[in-house]
């Protein structure tokens, strides 16, 4: 399985366009809101996308629960889930619906964490990183073991790779 997650591009069509392509290969795109961009904007189609705090009326749906080789993904932007403060919120969220993968941005840092079987990614921004952070989107794979590498949306080099052994 490969699970491509960008956030916050906020309008940025290019680096849209750059991941989508370079990343053709993935099972299923997912973008955690603020794309700043029209529902039937054509770069997004194929895409599963949520609402963003920066999305005015945008029509998108505030979250997403999707099904990807077997793996139950719930995604939302994070901004109606406290996660600057904590993934407390998410973690009930992802429960409630079986999750096994959560995403979500809002916060423009990048990191992931494995609690109790869920894995949490948030991908960063794509265009406006935070807390001396690079611009980053993800690349979750999964075989006999749990990657998630963030990558530069500039050049698709790695900028941290995060391996988690599942048993």
């Amino acid at each position: 399985m490969k699970l491509i997650v960008m956030s916050d591009s906020h309008g940025d069509l290019e680096t849209i366009e750059a991941i989508r392509s370079r990343e053709s290969d993935a099972d299923a795109v997912f973008h955690c809101g603020d794309s700043e961009l029209a529902v039937d904007a054509e770069i997004l189609q194929g895409m599963e996308i949520v609402q963003g705090n920066c999305d005015w009326n945008a029509g998108f749906p505030e979250s997403v629960v999707a099904e990807v080789d077997g793996q139950k993904v719930l995604m939302v932007h994070g901004h109606q889930h406290g996660v600057k403060e904590s993934l407390m919120q998410l973690k009930y969220a992802a429960e409630q619906v079986g999750a096994s993968i959560a995403l979500f941005g809002h916060s423009h840092l990048y990191g992931a964490e494995l609690q109790d079987g869920v894995l949490y990614v948030n991908p960063g921004s794509t265009l406006l990183p935070r807390g001396e952070r690079v611009a980053t989107y993800a690349v979750i794979e999964q075989d006999d073991s749990l990657k998630v590498t963030f990558r530069s949306p500039d050049s698709g080099e790695a900028v941290e790779k995060v391996i988690f052994t599942t048993s």
